[in-house]
């Protein structure tokens, strides 16, 4: 992998919570436990050691951190904050705190970075 655009946003996801008991034994394949932090700019996020957050939950947020990519605001889809918003794994299970840091980079559309002559 070459990663050659420097991303807009830079995400952060951790583990505030449990909505069964206070562990993820029997629930949770991928064994979140409350205060495991993920990060990423554009790819799937990961923790400090390397490992991939669940593929379940990438699934709710990708469109989550798409919006905030094209200029949404959270708040408007229930988040407690601009950049900030609270998700449910689809187990039903962890709960997820989301939230996006604005760098300053281009956005990868207006800053006219795809080559539209190789399309």
């Amino acid at each position: 992998m070459k990663k050659w655009y420097k991303e807009e946003y830079e995400f952060t996801v951790e583990v505030t919570g449990f909505l069964r008991g206070d562990r993820t034994e029997g629930y949770c394949r991928n064994g979140e436990e409350i205060g495991d932090k993920y990060t990423c700019t554009y790819g799937c996020p990961v923790n400090s050691d390397g490992q991939g957050i669940c593929s379940k939950v990438m699934m709710i947020m990708f469109p989550i951190m798409e919006a905030v990519r094209s200029g949404g605001d959270l708040e408007n889809i229930g988040g407690d904050g601009k950049y900030s918003k609270n998700v449910v794994c689809p187990d039903g299970c962890v709960i997820f705190r989301l939230t996006a840091k604005k760098l300053d980079n281009e956005n990868f559309f207006k800053g006219k970075f795809i080559n539209q002559e190789a399309l």
